[in-house]
């Protein structure tokens, strides 16, 4: 929601990943669980959770990225992740690239933002990073441009929505 808002974004698609390379696939819900639970997160008609990284069968978000321009020449598309990502995307496949193929909106996260600020991504893209009152025009903005977005902090990982779902509710009797 806070994406669709502060971006002008017409919708958001939520790309649940068939494997994230950066982490270990022992302990992870199969996909069709994770999508349904992204789902139920999203909760509403413009966030549109999707499993499209399996069916253009892409391992890399650089190589998910140049399928959907691909796909969608004529979309606009703005790279959406949090504080954490910023910290850790200098790992990623080809980030430098990520860079330069489309806007990027960063989200705060809790005890992420200021180590993504001082990292060497947001050092190295800091001259082309604006100012969070032009956010709406981010989508216009070539790259390389993104914008950091402090938000409410939300201290919930993925892990732990995912255990709160599974936990079985109470039911009253009548």
């Amino acid at each position: 929601m806070e994406a669709l808002r502060r971006l002008g974004l017409d919708e958001v698609w939520w790309l649940v990943s068939p494997q994230n390379p950066l982490k270990p696939a022992k302990g992870m819900a199969p996909l069709a669980e994770r999508l349904a639970s992204a789902a139920r997160e999203a909760n509403h008609p413009r966030i549109k959770p999707t499993d499209i990284e399996t069916r253009l069968g892409t391992h890399f978000t650089i190589d998910t990225l140049a399928a959907l321009q691909a796909r969608f020449p004529t979309t606009r598309f703005v790279w959406l992740m949090g504080a954490d990502n910023l910290s850790q995307i200098p790992r990623w496949r080809r980030w430098i690239e990520i860079f330069h193929r489309l806007p990027i909106a960063v989200f705060a996260r809790p005890s992420y933002c200021l180590p993504g600020l001082a990292g060497l991504a947001a050092q190295r893209y800091a001259r082309w990073r604006i100012d969070p009152g032009r956010a709406r025009r981010l989508a216009d903005c070539p790259p390389p441009a993104w914008v950091f977005l402090a938000t409410k902090l939300d201290p919930s990982s993925a892990t732990e929505i995912r255990a709160k779902a599974q936990k079985p509710t109470r039911r009253s009797k009548r």
